[in-house]
């Protein structure tokens, strides 16, 4: 059964997404084309309301029949739905929106693995854990259960955000068992069966997971190449009320783009306005390789904490196999999520936490020599890309941890399974949207050495050959992890 409407396109900005949609041959089969584009890519996301037939004709300067046409291919071929009161609403065929599933837990086989945008360990780890090791004889005369986090680790996190420009307390931080377990407190917090929550698309592919675990519709808007559609992203919040909105503003996962510092006060704008909570997921924040620091997502902090919240993480920043993560809002926003953690788990690993202790206080140089090696990786990738792969597009990210690839072609998930044959494990670009789009495109990261990033990089050209080039086939293959 189709879905509902969660927002609509007019003429005018229907004609901007299409651009330059003519070409030789029939116009209705061109504007059909274009159109099936936009919505395989996500950049016109699903149960989207399009404007009437003579809407268009006006707004692209062709005839009434030509977008008829066009409109009744797209209904055959199951990309557009007509309902009466609810206009022509984007769907996609019977089938193919079933999403890449995302599931973790991938072995050492001697695969490349590119599945996880992950760093390794910093070489201050094991000095850290000698530390916090020392430190750890004050905190085991107790039971070890601190549903709020360590107080010291939640003064650090504090002033982190502090010298960032947005004034925090301990009392506004609360340490999660990494950043996904905050994602899915924050989820569970707002958003339940029947509601909605607004993702970006693409967008982590966890976050999607922890919407629906709560029993939520993720409803997409659109990342284009220059960020996150914020014109749509306001019309989709007025038009379907969310409960909750979900942005990964710094270096986002996977497409590398970043909110401007304009469009961070837009969007908390939008917040303060409509009264819907925002998170900002800050996990890349650290990882900026070129151009000045970004403008923190909450602003000064002051008169948005109820609503603007901060998700952060020492996954990227350190090392993923510290299960550390924190929220920041408001101090009552604090309480209820300690409290509702009770029901997943009673606290964080100590241990874990004095680590990271450590770790913040090496923060500068650590996050120095980071940047520097993926600035190297993220060179190296994209170099080998255009001199093995020239037909694949790509933008270079100014920071994170992967670029999004266009492929020029729907055969992302047959890539990914053939590159298992040829030593690489990625994930295909489904695993990151709501409903089967994204086909066209591939996340490939460059967290991993140079070394491997060649032979990744040999090992997708060698699939990419296997698949024709771009010719769409159906294989199977091994799930990969996704972080």
């Amino acid at each position: 059964m189709p879905l509902p409407a969660d927002r609509r396109v007019n003429g005018p900005r229907l004609r901007t997404l299409l651009g330059s949609w003519q070409r030789r041959g029939p116009a209705y089969q061109a504007l059909a084309d274009a159109l099936r584009g936009l919505t395989r890519s996500g950049t016109l996301p699903l149960a989207t309301r399009l404007p009437s037939e003579r809407e268009v004709a006006d707004a692209l300067g062709v005839s009434r029949t030509t977008v008829t046409a066009a409109y009744d291919l797209l209904r055959d071929e199951g990309f557009l739905v007509s309902r009466r009161g609810s206009g022509t609403v984007t769907t996609l065929p019977a089938h193919a929106g079933d999403r890449a599933p995302a599931r973790l837990g991938t072995v050492d086989d001697g695969l490349v693995d590119l599945s996880a945008a992950a760093p390794a360990a910093p070489p201050q780890l094991a000095t850290a854990c000698a530390a916090a090791l020392d430190a750890l004889p004050r905190h085991a005369t107790g039971a070890g259960y601190v549903p709020l986090g360590l107080p010291e680790l939640r003064a650090a996190v504090a002033e982190r955000y502090t010298r960032r420009g947005v004034p925090t307390g301990p009392d506004q931080v609360l340490i999660t068992t990494g950043g996904q377990q905050a994602i899915h407190l924050l989820a569970s917090a707002f958003a339940g069966p029947g509601d909605r929550a607004v993702v970006e698309h693409p967008t982590y592919p966890h976050a999607i997971d922890a919407v629906r675990a709560a029993g939520a519709r993720a409803v997409p808007v659109p990342v284009t190449p220059q960020g996150t559609d914020l014109d749509l992203l306001e019309s989709t919040v007025r038009q379907s009320a969310p409960r909750l909105v979900y942005l990964v503003p710094d270096h986002h996962n996977p497409t590398g783009t970043s909110l401007s510092a304009a469009g961070r006060e837009r969007v908390r704008d939008l917040a303060r306005r409509t009264r819907t909570v925002v998170v900002g997921d800050e996990t890349l924040v650290d990882l900026r390789l070129d151009g000045p620091e970004l403008a923190p997502f909450a602003g000064a902090g002051r008169g948005t904490d109820r609503y603007v919240v901060c998700v952060g993480s020492a996954s990227k920043s350190f090392w993923g196999g510290l299960r550390v993560g924190w929220v920041r809002g408001h101090p009552d926003l604090v309480g209820a999520l300690a409290q509702r953690r009770a029901h997943v788990d009673l606290g964080t690993s100590v241990l874990d936490q004095l680590v990271t202790v450590e770790l913040l206080a090496q923060a500068d140089e650590i996050v120095a020599q980071r940047r520097t090696a993926l600035r190297e990786q993220r060179d190296a990738l994209t170099g080998l890309l255009a001199r093995e792969l020239p037909d694949w597009r790509l933008t270079v990210p100014a920071g994170g941890l992967s670029t999004w690839v266009d492929l020029g072609a729907p055969v992302s998930t047959a890539l990914a399974a053939l590159a298992h044959g040829h030593g690489v494990r990625i994930a295909p670009g489904p695993a990151f949207g709501v409903d089967g789009t994204f086909d066209d495109h591939l996340r490939v990261p460059f967290s991993q050495p140079v070394d491997a990033l060649r032979r990744a990089v040999d090992g997708l050209a060698a699939a990419w050959a296997a698949l024709g080039g771009a010719s769409p086939v159906r294989a199977s293959g091994g799930q990969p992890a996704l972080v």
